[in-house]
């Protein structure tokens, strides 16, 4: 959808600055030891690769480093002027960072635009606005899995041309399958979390309709779900178990028939102008790497402003992955109670993670590393900036519906799978997931659109990417401009274009639902 020059032009200056108060500066390029940066009037010492960090002035030993004007970790050993910042002499440390104590400082005021932004959406009986038309086919054990593919495949076009080929408006049939739903506490956190996913799925309003299939005998009982969740069965969500229609074969060909039953309705649909406010867009980042900060997640965040001053929803998430830059998100908190909400959830993960044995600073990966990412506390100061500047509206817990239109944050895991599937449930009806080493993901019933964070990861992996945020290292645009670009991205998938990501075939196998609890 967008298009940049193959490599970091040779005119653009060899590091980027990004606060007057920062320790280190970021690298365009790799830096040979010897070479003069002028512009911060220093000698590189050693090899430094693109998108690592240099430092600009003498650290001492414990000294914090301030990257975005924040801290992002400490020095582990003196660190000289022109020498490479990263694992072997960083580390991470706690201390405050008063996220408490400025609750709403930061917040203002959204002014709505005049006029609002418009899509091509799909318009529900009951008013809400879709952007796929799928048939859903869900599980609500691991043990019917086999049978839910079986049905979808069925309609695959790629296998069964002619199924589909009648009902042009039918975006596809899905079968989104777990590994949970038995051998759990019927009255436990992690089957409530469960069923409030599939809850979130079963109502999603890209779903024309949704089928439901069950053993029998699991803990996960598809009556009780359906009661405990206010659902109501009927032509648009139907049920059925394995045992109760004679076993797999049978099962299969009941699925296939209900699918098949189901078409006509389902197809009977159009596109039709719709305002911007009823897009939920969920923001997600993976493979990250020093540059997402940089590029695609501060552009990301500019275009979600534009969504919300046209009336509409941004997701953030992934609360590991903001731990250490909460206070940056409490700053805009809307009210106090929404602040507190969120310093509730940062606690509830520190507890967990003392009680598993486990380490918040653990969450880089190895590609977020050599990308040039070193704490958690970097990774999540360049994480939050996809949230924009507006003010934070709510708190929701893992796949709970949101109701506030505005930046909204839900609390999940850093997967990105898990987040994501925390997110549609919740009603995102698109994804916007930025990346700096390449992931692979796409978000079924919800379209993906990929940002690649850097020119060299877009010409490398273009048929995976959507959109090339690397023209901001590259100095041929701003922030805000990529911004606008993504939004004005953003109005066409909703109104049909596809991404490389559906046309891949991804979106079935990426559904994980958060597993809480004991499974026994």
């Amino acid at each position: 959808m967008n298009s940049s020059s193959p490599s970091v032009p040779m005119t653009a200056p060899p590091t980027i600055r990004l606060h007057p108060l920062d320790d280190v500066v970021i690298t365009r390029r790799q830096l040979m030891s010897g070479m003069t940066l002028s512009e911060e009037k220093l000698q590189v010492v050693g090899l430094i690769p693109p998108g690592h960090k240099v430092a600009v002035r003498d650290i001492e030993a414990g000294a914090p480093v301030r990257r975005y004007g924040q801290i992002i970790g400490f020095a582990s050993q003196p660190i000289s002027r022109g020498q490479h910042v990263h694992v072997h002499n960083l580390a991470m440390a706690t201390f405050e960072r008063g996220a408490a104590g400025v609750m709403g400082v930061d917040a203002k005021p959204t002014v709505l635009e005049q006029t609002p932004a418009t899509f091509m959406g799909i318009v529900r009986a009951d008013g809400r606005v879709a952007t796929r038309n799928y048939i859903g086919v869900l599980t609500s054990v691991n043990c019917s899995a086999t049978v839910a593919r079986a049905v979808a495949d069925h309609f695959r076009r790629d296998i069964h041309p002619d199924e589909l080929s009648p009902y042009p408006n039918i975006d596809g049939v899905v079968a989104l399958t777990h590994s949970a739903g038995c051998a759990v506490d019927s009255e436990g956190e992690g089957l409530r979390v469960l069923r409030r996913t599939l809850a979130g799925y079963a109502r999603h309003v890209n779903f024309a309709a949704v089928l439901v299939i069950g053993l029998g005998c699991e803990t996960n009982q598809i009556p009780a779900w359906i009661e405990a969740e206010g659902l109501q069965a009927g032509a648009t969500l139907q049920t059925f178990t394995i045992q109760e229609v004679g076993g797999t074969a049978l099962a299969v060909a009941r699925g296939v028939q209900a699918v098949r039953d189901l078409l006509f309705e389902s197809n009977s649909i159009e596109r039709v102008p719709v305002s911007a406010s009823h897009l939920i867009v969920g923001l997600q980042c993976g493979g990250s790497d020093s540059y997402s900060g940089v590029s695609a997640n501060p552009a990301l965040g500019a275009a979600m402003d534009r969504l919300v001053r046209h009336g509409g929803t941004a997701i953030l998430s992934e609360t590991p992955e903001i731990y250490g830059a909460e206070h940056l998100l409490t700053r805009r908190a809307q009210t106090p109670a929404v602040a507190e909400k969120l310093l509730e959830r940062i606690r509830w993960w520190e507890d967990y993670c003392h009680r598993m044995g486990a380490d918040l600073n653990n969450n880089p990966s190895a590609g977020n590393k050599a990308g040039g990412l070193t704490t958690i506390l970097e990774k999540s100061l360049g994480a939050v900036a996809k949230g924009g500047s507006t003010n934070l509206v709510d708190v929701l817990e893992y796949a709970k519906p949101v109701r506030q239109r505005g930046l909204v944050f839900m609390d999940t895991p850093g997967y990105d799978p898990v987040s994501a599937t925390g997110q549609v449930a919740g009603g995102a009806n698109l994804i916007c997931f930025t990346t700096g080493r390449g992931s692979a993901y796409g978000c079924a019933p919800s379209p993906s659109i990929k940002l690649a964070t850097n020119t060299a990861l877009w010409q490398r992996q273009r048929a995976d990417m959507d959109i090339n945020c690397g023209g901001v290292i590259d100095g041929e645009v701003s922030v805000d401009e990529l911004g606008e670009q993504i939004f004005q991205s953003i109005l066409r998938v909703a109104s049909g274009e596809r991404t490389m990501s559906e046309l891949h075939g991804y979106g079935q196998n990426e559904f994980v639902p958060w597993q809480l609890g004991t499974v026994t």
